[in-house]
């Protein structure tokens, strides 16, 4: 007759598979944003700005720097 205590549970064998061998998805790469979108952007912050004259590559460079901190 057996007791609990000479029984021994079998658990299951655990997975060969470790965290280095699982598949991670690649990061997305995305296209640069296009002369039309920064364009259409720069001009949304000149006219927020009260379109002032003078100084257009501040919203340039401003609409470029803020659309490819979207796309990474």
């Amino acid at each position: 007759m057996r007791t609990q205590d000479s029984v021994k549970s079998k658990t299951p064998a655990k997975s060969k598979t470790s965290a280095k061998n699982k598949k991670t998805s690649p990061k997305l790469k995305t296209a640069p944003p296009s002369r039309e979108e920064i364009a259409q952007l720069a001009e949304k912050y000149w006219m927020e700005r009260g379109r002032p004259d003078g100084s257009p590559e501040q919203d340039w460079l401003r609409a470029e720097r803020d659309l490819m901190g979207m796309a990474s």
